[in-house]
């Protein structure tokens, strides 16, 4: 992996990170594309990455991260499932992670589900973090494991789950966004360990593409966070179930047709 090739894949990482749309699915396609997408580090890189753009939501939502115990008890628990599932379906994770495919059909089946939502879950009475109680956070916790399977998108699994537990759009957004920062943290740490116990090892040069990457995704997606609020609340989903749809059909019309998109 070079610089132009980790400088396109973190400005693919910091702007959809926060769209329901599948940040690890573009990814996926855009090491594939670039014909790096077997590279172990390039799988390290698109994991890590993840945390430079989740730390924007640290710095945009500092005041909160500092508002009481009980907002870190919600994290804790909505985060327990996915920490639970990531250690049980760890191989299996792993291997779809290489299948252009399955971020395909997932971008695919999730465009649609997008383009009700809106219609499903209209009459919210949750309009802040501070009234999400515990069983709440469960759920959506619960929830967020969907976005294991590589193109379903975890803040689109979460934001939709905290929607169809009345949260506002707004407030399941912003929800999401919070929970990202253990789950991040989490996933760069075990993917971290992964990589050392496989055998590999992490020159000085893949040193600096990594924080390179983390720069460069924290930037972008510290610019894009705030767009998707102001559009989410006055727009909804639609626009984004049918990106998703056109994206996953694509896919899936060139994988079918014989493009050596897939890498397994």
């Amino acid at each position: 992996m070079n610089y132009v090739q980790a400088l396109i894949l973190a400005i693919i990482e910091g702007l959809t990170e926060f769209l329901p749309v599948s940040s690890t699915g573009h990814m996926i396609i855009g090491s594939s594309v670039m014909g790096i997408a077997s590279d172990p580090f390039v799988k390290l890189f698109t994991i890590c990455i993840q945390l430079g753009a989740i730390l924007s939501v640290v710095v945009l939502y500092f005041k909160k991260f500092f508002r009481s115990v009980n907002f870190y008890i919600k994290l804790v628990i909505a985060f327990i499932p996915a920490a639970v599932f990531g250690i049980l379906l760890s191989d299996k994770i792993d291997a779809m992670l290489e299948s252009p495919l399955t971020v395909g059909i997932s971008l695919l089946v999730g465009g649609i589900i997008l383009l009700f939502v809106d219609k499903w879950f209209n009459n919210p009475t949750i309009n802040d973090e501070e009234e999400i109680n515990y069983l709440t956070a469960l759920k959506i916790g619960f929830l967020q494991c969907l976005a294991m399977i590589p193109g379903v998108s975890r803040s689109g699994a979460t934001i939709v789950g905290g929607m169809s537990q009345k949260l506002s759009r707004k407030a399941a957004a912003e929800f999401s966004f919070f929970l990202a920062v253990p789950t991040m943290f989490a996933a760069t740490g075990k993917k971290l360990l992964d990589f050392y116990q496989e055998g590999h090892q992490i020159s000085n040069d893949q040193f600096q593409i990594l924080i390179f990457g983390n720069v460069i995704a924290f930037i972008v997606a510290l610019l894009a966070i705030k767009s998707f609020i102001g559009y989410l609340n006055k727009n909804g989903f639609r626009i984004f179930g049918w990106y998703r749809i056109i994206v996953g059909l694509v896919i899936i019309a060139l994988i079918l047709s014989g493009h050596q998109l897939s890498i397994i």
